[in-house]
């Protein structure tokens, strides 16, 4: 299965000291993560925010990158994908999503919940995902 973990659940992750449950989830060979330049620009640019580092110090920072680059592939979106999502700063995500032919989308933003899918893509939850895994 092809992967994207939004953002917001990796700063989630990184802000409650849970990067242990999702580096078991990255190494589940059975799945495969996708990143994208954005996401790796909103993941800086978030996790340099005051509010964000109170809560977290630039080694955790470090380490969430190093996991990234280490279980994730990279993807260059080719095309920007056409939604009606309430956010147009998702749409990369869903751009991502067309591009590598993603089956799921992990998410905590309700604006991208909404949707509930995108072409391909179904968009779920941390927890809902979790569930679909160990029904697999």
């Amino acid at each position: 299965m092809k992967v994207i973990i939004d953002t917001n659940l990796w700063i989630s992750f990184l802000i409650g000291k849970r990067l242990s449950i999702l580096r078991s989830l990255l190494t589940n060979p059975n799945l495969t993560f996708f990143v994208c330049d954005k996401l790796l620009e909103e993941i800086h640019q978030i996790s340099s925010k005051s509010k964000i580092r109170k809560y977290v110090d630039k080694d955790d920072i470090k380490d969430t990158l190093v996991i990234i680059d280490k279980f994730c592939e990279f993807a260059v979106i080719r095309q920007e994908a056409v939604s009606p999502v309430r956010d147009v700063k998702d749409l990369y995500l869903l751009s991502l999503a067309d591009t590598v032919q993603a089956d799921y989308i992990i998410t905590g933003d309700k604006d991208l919940l909404i949707l509930q899918a995108h072409n391909q893509t179904a968009i779920v939850t941390y927890n809902d995902f979790a569930n679909i895994i160990d029904q697999k």
